[in-house]
């Protein structure tokens, strides 16, 4: 399992109501290798966000396994979830997150401070990623004074400060225009590659998907892996 950033065995997922119960994860599988891009479709309500927070430990399934970088978390305590989401997981979601009054570049130095970095070596790397994704001039540019494309970057190298070997993606693309969505999903891409980490990109974004490695369909509450040309 050391090969795989992520797999996902038997995954169930069931909430219920006063009226109801309602099982939205009915047994899911997947592996996502590292250096490897999957793509998440699926209809609305089909429970794609639900998928991604058990796959990011920050919700537990009612039954199955999550293996993050050969290490099983179905048995970790909270502490113990939590420490290993903050070093090997990273998120990335449709609306950017960043903290309004700080830089760019303070963005991306916090979540490494708080993982125990010194703040000159965080905001060494922190100057490096940025730079890498083209905003060397912006650095010091609150979220206010940077394009939606740019804000959307420095979230993605947010996401990849901590050297995470997982990146979970939901609709990072979905609050950009074509053009700008389609130059930050290459600039994840690249990173994803260069990198060697292991990719699950949720995505309503047809045309995106089938630019990945691989895409899978959440269906009625189990993933059915797609043929690029048939995903839809």
């Amino acid at each position: 399992m050391n090969s795989v950033g992520l797999a996902l065995v038997g995954i169930k997922r069931v909430f219920t109501t006063a009226a109801a119960s309602l099982q939205v994860l009915r047994g899911v599988d997947l592996m996502v290798r590292p250096g490897e891009m999957v793509g998440l479709l699926g209809p609305s309500g089909a429970g794609k966000s639900t998928l991604l927070h058990i796959a990011g430990l920050l919700e537990r399934a009612d039954a199955g396994e999550v293996m993050i970088a050969g290490e099983a978390c179905s048995t970790l305590s909270d502490v113990r979830r939590t420490a290993l989401r903050r070093r090997a997981v990273g998120f990335v979601y449709q609306f950017h997150h960043l903290l309004p009054e700080f830089s760019a570049l303070e963005n991306v130095v916090l979540p490494q401070m708080i993982d125990g970095v010194s703040r000159g070596a965080a905001a060494k790397r922190a100057t490096e990623l940025l730079s890498a994704v083209g905003l060397a001039e912006r650095l010091n540019h609150r979220p206010a004074r940077l394009s939606g494309g740019e804000q959307q970057r420095v979230a993605i190298v947010r996401a990849m400060a901590n050297r995470p070997k997982l990146i979970l993606a939901d609709e990072p693309t979905g609050n950009l225009d074509p053009a700008t969505a389609g130059g930050v999903f290459d600039m994840l891409a690249r990173l994803v590659k260069a990198t060697e980490l292991a990719a699950l990109v949720a995505t309503h974004n047809v045309e995106l998907a089938r630019r990945m490695d691989r895409i899978v369909m959440l269906k009625d509450g189990v993933l059915v892996e797609q043929a690029r040309g048939s995903a839809a």
